[in-house]
């Protein structure tokens, strides 16, 4: 076992970070974690692996989180070719919020620039409990599952 592990935060590159950090600023009431990143050099190709690297960007508390884990939002200068995100691609697939609302949270990630997955739907996961859930898209195509959770009958 790790000694001291300490979830810390999960990265998203963006093609425009500004938008992208934006887009959960509005919709979820991400905060900026201050300072705005803008790295290069040697440490940073030796760090990513990729040859003049340059990214910029921003960290962003995730909302509910305290002084917990953040939402790392960085635009590199040269991207990789891109593939299609799908929610059933092995690897990190995407993340999750909690919502008083899924059809109301589905609207404003829709109104603030992101797409739809599928629809909402309620599941029953255990004895106690249904999840009502659903799939959606930030702008850049970074699939987000929102959900609630609701007592059993």
């Amino acid at each position: 076992m790790i000694s001291g592990a300490k979830y810390v935060h999960t990265n998203l590159v963006a093609r425009d970070w500004r938008r992208l950090a934006r887009f959960y600023q509005d919709v979820f009431a991400c905060l900026p974690v201050p300072p705005e990143r803008d790295l290069a050099g040697a440490e940073m190709e030796a760090g990513t692996g990729v040859p003049g690297t340059h990214l910029r960007g921003i960290h962003l508390r995730l909302p509910g989180g305290g002084d917990g884990p953040t939402l790392e939002i960085f635009e590199y200068a040269e991207h990789a070719p891109e593939v299609p995100r799908l929610v059933n691609r092995p690897g990190f697939a995407h993340i999750a919020f909690a919502v008083d609302s899924v059809p109301e949270a589905r609207a404003d990630v829709l109104s603030g620039g992101g797409t739809a997955v599928g629809e909402v739907v309620t599941v029953t996961v255990s004895a106690t409990a249904r999840v009502t859930w659903c799939y959606v898209r930030d702008p850049e195509g970074n699939v987000i599952e929102l959900q609630q959770t609701l007592a059993s009958l």
